[in-house]
Formats: C-alpha cells, sequence, structure tokens
C-alpha cells in the first residue's frame, strides 16, 4: 500500500495562510473609526448592490472583505444568530463581543481543519452608550480575534492605510471630519475617491433602538464637500 503524502504541519498552516491572504489582498480595504457621536465604517466599493457593511442587529454592524459570498454567508449566520439570543433571552442580551467569539471559532475550526480556509477578514462593530464602550472586533481569517481601540483597518494595504489614519483621526471629529480622513487613508496620495466609489455607513449613538444608518451617493458627497 502506498504510504500517504507527507505535509509537516507548519507547511501546511502556511500555505493555507498565504492562500487566504492572497484572497483578501485582492479585495478593496475598508476603515471603521469612531466619531463624536458613534462609528462610521468607509469601504472602498463601487457596487451598488453587493454590500461589504451591514446591520446585524440594534448597535451591531458587520463589514468583511475578501470573497464577497463567503462574508455574506458569515453576515446571514450572525444575523440568525442575533435574532435567535434576542427572542430566547432579551435583545439586550444581544452583544458584539459573544458573536466576535463565534465567528473566531468558525474561521478557526475552518482553517485548521478545512481543505480551503475562507478568504475573508471581518470586523464587528458595536455602539455604546459613550465611546468608553464603544467595541470593534476585527476577525482574521484563521480565527484570530482583536479587540481594536479607535479604528481598525481591513483588507487592501491595511499597514499603510492605518499609518495614514492614525496621523490624521481624532476620536472627537464630528462625521464628516471622520469620513475625510477614512477617505483620504483610503485613497492614499496617488489616487481620488469620489462618492460613487464608496460605500459608508455609521452606528449612531443615541438612537431609542436601530443605530444602523447608511448613506446614499448623494449623502457621501454632501459629507466630502
Amino acid at each position: 500500500m502506498n504510504q500517504p503524502f507527507y505535509v509537516a504541519p507548519e507547511q501546511l498552516m502556511k500555505d493555507r495562510a498565504d492562500y487566504a491572504r492572497k484572497g483578501i489582498a485582492r479585495g478593496r480595504a475598508l476603515v471603521a473609526v469612531q466619531y463624536n457621536d458613534g462609528i462610521v465604517v468607509v469601504a472602498e466599493n463601487t457596487s451598488n448592490t453587493l454590500r461589504k457593511v451591514s446591520e446585524i442587529y440594534d448597535r451591531i454592524g458587520f463589514a468583511g472583505v475578501g470573497k464577497y459570498n463567503e462574508f455574506d454567508q458569515l453576515r446571514r449566520f450572525g444575523v440568525r444568530n442575533a435574532d435567535v439570543r434576542g427572542y430566547q433571552y432579551s435583545r439586550d442580551d444581544v452583544e458584539a463581543r459573544s458573536l466576535a467569539n463565534e465567528y473566531a471559532q468558525i474561521l478557526g475550526q475552518t482553517f485548521t481543519h478545512d481543505v480551503k480556509p475562507y478568504e475573508v477578514e471581518i470586523l464587528l462593530a458595536e455602539v455604546g452608550v459613550d465611546q468608553a464602550s464603544d467595541q470593534l472586533f476585527h476577525i482574521m481569517y484563521d480565527g484570530t480575534l482583536m479587540d481594536e481601540r479607535g479604528l481598525s483597518v481591513l483588507g487592501g494595504d491595511a499597514e499603510s492605510i492605518t499609518e495614514r489614519l492614525r496621523h490624521s483621526w481624532k476620536p472627537d471629529d464630528d462625521l464628516a471630519t471622520a469620513v475625510k480622513k477614512c477617505v483620504s487613508a483610503l485613497s492614499g496620495p496617488d489616487r481620488v475617491l469620489h462618492a460613487g466609489d464608496l460605500e459608508v455607513a455609521v452606528l449612531r449613538r443615541g438612537e431609542d433602538r436601530r443605530c444602523f444608518q447608511r448613506f446614499d451617493d448623494a449623502e457621501v458627497a454632501k459629507l466630502q464637500e
């Protein structure tokens, strides 16, 4: 009987990580930052129908980069999970932290045991009663879960975008200022991004229940003025 082909576990994990990173790098980046009245997510996205940013529950938003059908599958899982938890217990019991842990387990299990890992990075954002209670959870393709503070960058040239954003962003910026800084960080010195190239949504603090709001191209253009 032929011996099975042996691959060292370290090499196997490295190959899977390289595969996932290459798939994610082909996508366009997105950023999320706190501003004085909540959390804003700005994504480079030219599609009018395929959304990178969406609502999970009352105070929780979801964003993804990479392979669209994979992060949309994860989005739908999050919506169902949040709805069931809110129905069984109460709406206040639905929180981003527990949902982020479940996403991390799914991505980690797939990365370790399946032939092909997810080619995605996802973000869960939850707006609190004040900035100190806002939460940003960045979940990597291998299940690594990071609790971000103030801002988070996913996909694309994340390191350069993060560096540009940290030099300009302030947590007490108003919405228009925060959006302009996010767009500037995404575009870099060599490009110009217009409203039609962007997807912008906020989790607005102080709303009674549903805090998520998506802006159309005209509203984004007005924020960029």
